[in-house]
């Protein structure tokens, strides 16, 4: 047995010195985002979000995911972005929050870069909903709370009730106190989106960016969700989507494909002047709504 201990060990030494190596130089290797020497002063943020001829590019990619892409995202409009898999959209809305910056052109918010800004201090001013949510071990309460400084709980509720969340809350045992396990596996997929989607509220910012948050949610949900947004949220709102029904009242929606605008407008203008919208359209929508 001491001899199958000690042939065990002789093989695992050798593993782990590489998995240790390969650790070093995660640790070891230049952050590319770096705040600026001089960070620019930001207050007063009203949320206008604007690309300027921006690519960007992968490093060791041949081609650029993003190529020229020019757009303005107005405070209290809903601008939503949607193409094929792969278009582009998901990468494009990760360089807001600076996940990536652009390899060309500039991203301004109210008018300056935003890498003049501290990036803790700019990201402050952002809501962000991945297309998969994930919660964190705590209670209800503490989860959408989280990006507070101090629980207020007026705040998460009405958070809570916006995002079509509070129903199946005060049906929990402890409603608000309720526990969420670590990733949230002790509740639906929807519920975990809805919370997801709740903890960006409550954090009242002044973009809010959701990568197809929507998708998990059932139809009538999602009405009542966008309509709630519609109503109570005063922020610049920034939607990708697969699903048309999700983004046809958007007031401005952008069309992606290989990376490339290929659209822009209102759905009935899209409808008429778009090839590939229209194609999206007709794969989702029954002839009466295209019609209609």
């Amino acid at each position: 047995m001491n001899f199958m201990f000690i042939t065990m060990i002789l093989t695992m030494i050798p593993r782990a010195a590489i998995s240790a190596r390969r650790i070093m130089d995660v640790i070891d290797a230049d952050v590319l985002i770096k705040d600026p020497v001089h960070p620019e002063s930001i207050h007063d943020v009203m949320g206008k979000v604007e690309f300027e001829n921006v690519s960007f590019q992968y490093p060791g990619a041949d081609e650029p995911v993003l190529s020229h892409i020019s757009l303005t995202a107005n405070p209290g409009e809903v601008t939503a972005f949607i193409g094929s898999t792969g278009s582009g959209k998901s990468t494009l809305i990760n360089l807001i929050p600076r996940f990536y910056d652009p390899t060309e052109g500039r991203i301004l918010l109210d008018g300056k870069d935003i890498k003049t800004f501290n990036q803790n201090e700019f990201l402050k001013y952002i809501g962000y909903v991945p297309q998969k949510g994930n919660l964190f071990k705590g209670t209800i309460a503490s989860n959408i709370a989280f990006g507070q400084e101090e629980i207020n709980m007026d705040v998460v509720e009405k958070s809570a009730e916006i995002a079509q969340a509070s129903n199946f809350i005060d049906q929990m045992d402890g409603k608000y106190d309720a526990p969420i396990t670590q990733g949230g596996t002790n509740v639906s997929g929807g519920q975990r989106q809805r919370l997801s989607i709740a903890r960006a509220l409550a954090k009242e910012p002044k973009i809010y960016i959701f990568d197809d948050s929507f998708s998990a949610l059932d139809y009538k949900t999602d009405i009542n969700l966008r309509n709630a947004l519609k109503q109570h949220v005063d922020a610049t709102i920034i939607i990708v989507a697969q699903r048309i029904n999700s983004i046809k009242n958007a007031d401005k929606i952008v069309v992606l494909d290989k990376g490339k605008i290929v659209g822009m407008g209102s759905h009935e203008e899209l409808i008429k002047t778009s090839k590939v919208y229209l194609e999206i359209a007709e794969s989702q929508l029954s002839q009466e709504e295209l019609s209609r």
